[in-house]
């Protein structure tokens, strides 16, 4: 997770800015204590090794027993216990905020994820994010939706050609756009095209885009355009995804839908660290 370290190190900044004077006034700087991260609502775990890392930041001594693992559920009807962290006092507070925003944050969204992954029937479809990430935190977010049993779209505008209305609108057309794509970008890329209508599905099949986004289309006409594909592209929907929506859509047959809200409208989970020992 080293990673990870310059968002760590801005986060802890940002917390601890030039110390923590609570802590700097209550607690001698030669104390020792144990702590217990505790989780207090069903969730699935993500980010544990981003929360040891907050620590190691901090101080290096501090030793982290995790009881659980990334991706596990935890099924939680009372308090239960994630892990246990031992070291000087002063670093134990030091670094809890900032360990606990990582891991309530990632296990949100990897309880936000595996919640839509279970409305999926068995089959080919598959659920993926988008680039609708917090800034800076991409890497973390979409490892937490993989931690969730949901899968990862592009990482950035660079690992895949996406071309969007913007785009066509720029090039004069879903055929011209896709043309352009094909003599300017290297060969091993794919090229995908977001479509609104069905002439636009007719268009990009006719310059053989290799995957076809079907952006904000009600079922009928997306069952229609599946018709019309009938196979020579991988076909997604995006646009006014919900959960409600994702078993009709694997009814339907589409490859794969995205959904910006796994990562953009996940919401943290319960979780807190209470010093047991001081000494």
């Amino acid at each position: 997770m080293h990673g990870a370290d310059p968002l760590i190190r801005l986060a802890l900044a940002e917390d601890l800015g030039p110390g923590d004077v609570t802590t700097d006034a209550l607690v001698e700087p030669d104390a020792m204590g144990e702590a217990v991260i505790w989780a207090k609502q069903k969730m699935v775990l993500a980010g544990l090794d981003v929360t040891r890392r907050v620590f190691a930041l901090v101080d290096p001594s501090v030793e982290l027993e995790f009881y659980f693992a990334d991706g596990d559920r935890i099924d939680a009807s009372s308090k239960v216990k994630v892990a246990t962290v031992k070291g000087p006092l002063r670093s134990l507070l030091y670094g809890e905020r900032t360990a606990l925003n990582f891991l309530q944050r990632l296990s949100g969204i990897a309880t936000w994820v595996r919640h839509h992954v279970e409305q999926l029937p068995p089959g080919k479809t598959r659920l993926v994010d988008t680039r609708k990430t917090t800034p800076g935190w991409r890497v973390l977010e979409k490892l937490a939706v993989r931690l969730g049993g949901g899968a990862n779209h592009r990482f950035g505008l660079f690992d895949g050609v996406l071309i969007k209305d913007n785009h066509i609108t720029a090039c004069g057309g879903v055929f011209e756009a896709i043309q352009k794509a094909r003599a300017n970008a290297h060969h091993l890329l794919k090229v995908e095209v977001e479509v609104a209508n069905l002439e636009q599905v007719q268009d990009a099949l006719d310059a053989q885009a290799d995957i076809i986004m079907l952006d904000n289309m009600d079922l009928a006409t997306m069952t229609k355009a599946l018709e019309i594909i009938d196979g020579r592209a991988l076909v997604e929907v995006s646009g006014n995804v919900t959960r409600g929506r994702l078993t009709e859509l694997a009814e339907i047959g589409v490859d794969v839908v995205s959904m910006g809200a796994l990562t953009h409208s996940a919401v943290a989970v319960d979780l807190s660290m209470k010093i047991v020992m001081a000494s």
